[in-house]
């Protein structure tokens, strides 16, 4: 075996030794099962989104970037943790679907929806605690695919709906009109959203409500 053969085969053997190292440190500790119930970690969380939108993950999905998911280094595929923002203090619960993050220093790569209901989209990442809740974990609901939508109300006349489509968008940043048969008539719809957290949803539905509007939360 010549040199250069040599000097492969050993960093190749170095590679191996320090991956199973680092995928084995959770193994060792706790388990196949991962950490305890109520196991927490600080650190740098950050989002991944339409890049790898489509993609399968390293379990085998296909990766949605409207899902509540994330990737971890090594808690098991499946797992539910609850992610905290700790600049804002806002949670959302995702899945352990994927590996990753593979930059030094952060702790989990969330998917865009579950980075919009954190609000650190704009940042990129934002430093977070996360804790393992019970396999299964009786408050979860998962988003719609495209989030929840808050309806705060319903016309016969475009015009009307166009009306009060522009005052929300002084307060909303996405405001939509959709149009909807009901027995033969045709209703003009006024959305806000979408949201990818329903405690936000409700927020602005509690909101629009306070103003006068009958606003209702629908997909």
């Amino acid at each position: 075996m010549g040199k250069r053969a040599l000097v492969k085969g050993s960093v190749l053997l170095l590679l191996l030794l320090l991956t199973g190292c680092a995928s084995g440190t959770y193994t060792s500790r706790y388990g196949r099962g991962g950490p305890p119930v109520g196991w927490k970690e600080r650190g740098i969380a950050s989002w991944y989104g339409g890049k790898f939108h489509g993609r399968r993950t390293a379990n085998g999905e296909i990766y949605n970037m409207y899902d509540l998911t994330a990737a971890h280094r090594w808690l098991p595929f499946g797992t539910l943790v609850k992610v905290t923002n700790l600049r804002n203090h806002r949670s959302v619960i995702v899945r352990i679907n994927d590996r990753g993050p593979f930059v030094k220093n952060r702790i989990i790569d969330l998917s865009y929806a579950a980075a919009k209901a954190l609000d650190m989209i704009k940042t990129g990442t934002a430093p977070v605690e996360i804790e393992k809740l019970p396999a299964y974990y009786g408050e979860i609901r998962m988003a719609p695919a495209e989030g929840y939508y808050v309806q705060a109300s319903s016309f016969l006349s475009r015009w009307r709906a166009q009306q009060l489509a522009n005052r929300l968008a002084r307060h909303f940043g996405t405001v939509r009109i959709e149009r909807a048969n009901v027995n033969g008539l045709i209703y003009h719809r006024v959305k806000v959203g979408p949201y990818f957290s329903l405690k936000e949803a409700r927020r602005v539905q509690h909101w629009l409500k306070r103003k006068g509007y009958n606003a209702i939360i629908a997909d």
